[in-house]
């Protein structure tokens, strides 16, 4: 059975990619930071159906962490097969008020996590030639976002290490996917008021916001394909197109 980590797996999205592979009988481990109680909550709800998951507390954000991680990751399943760089922050601020310290927190977390944790995977992904990487990125990496310049550059970041680790990895069997979602519904959208989600679902072809279980059932797609490399997957109900 494939080994997965998730990082930032306590909440949102990366709550329900756990969900979804763990009950699809992958080994997961779930990352988590700060949530450590919903870390927990998860770990409970599944125990209940028979199923296991482990938890391990790690700022990926900090190579020093990830590598703890990973050596968790390896001495407890000796194999890695799937990474999900899930793991991120979102701040709305006008660009001209972005401080030096909002930009390097942000990148920090949202692209260089993801060079972190991709690196320090791939020697065992490699020796195995095998192995399956999924940055969860954003719409706005695609399209970029007004009063969110240092997040959207972030998301940009992680498309373009998604395309070009493709083409330098595909040779060793080891795909590398984006996807970039649209409006979902999430903690990071907890700001927008009725009246702006309203607003924002007439230019929804399909009308609504996602659900995070609806971009782990994409994730969880990827992760067994077998031919789908380099591409930067966007469900966002048509809103972008």
């Amino acid at each position: 059975m494939k080994t997965v980590i998730v990082t930032g797996g306590s909440r949102g999205i990366g709550a329900e990619v756990v969900k979804e592979l763990a009950r699809s009988g992958y080994y997961v481990i779930l990352n988590y930071f700060k949530s450590e109680n919903e870390a927990k909550k998860i770990q409970e709800e599944l125990k209940i159906e028979n199923i296991h998951v482990e938890i391990f507390k790690a700022d990926v954000s900090k190579r020093n962490e990830v590598k703890e991680l990973v050596k968790f990751a390896l001495d407890k399943f000796k194999n890695i097969d799937v990474l999900i760089n899930n793991a991120g922050i979102d701040q709305i601020k006008p660009f001209m008020d972005i401080t030096d310290e909002d930009w390097n927190k942000m990148l920090q977390t949202n692209l260089n996590s993801v060079f972190y944790c991709t690196q320090e995977v791939l020697g065992n992904m490699i020796h195995n030639k095998k192995g399956c990487i999924i940055n969860i990125s954003s719409i706005w990496g695609i399209t970029g976002a007004s009063c969110e310049v240092h997040y959207s550059v972030a998301k940009a970041g992680v498309d373009g290490m998604t395309k070009a680790l493709a083409k330098e990895l595909g040779p060793s069997n080891i795909r590398v996917n984006s996807i970039a979602p649209g409006a979902i519904i999430t903690d990071m959208n907890k700001n927008y008021t009725q009246e702006e989600i309203n607003d924002m679902n007439e230019l929804i072809p399909l009308g609504r916001f996602g659900q995070p279980n609806e971009i782990a059932k994409c994730v969880k797609w990827l992760v067994e394909d077998t031919y789908t490399t380099g591409q930067v997957i966007s469900p966002n109900g048509g809103w972008v197109i």
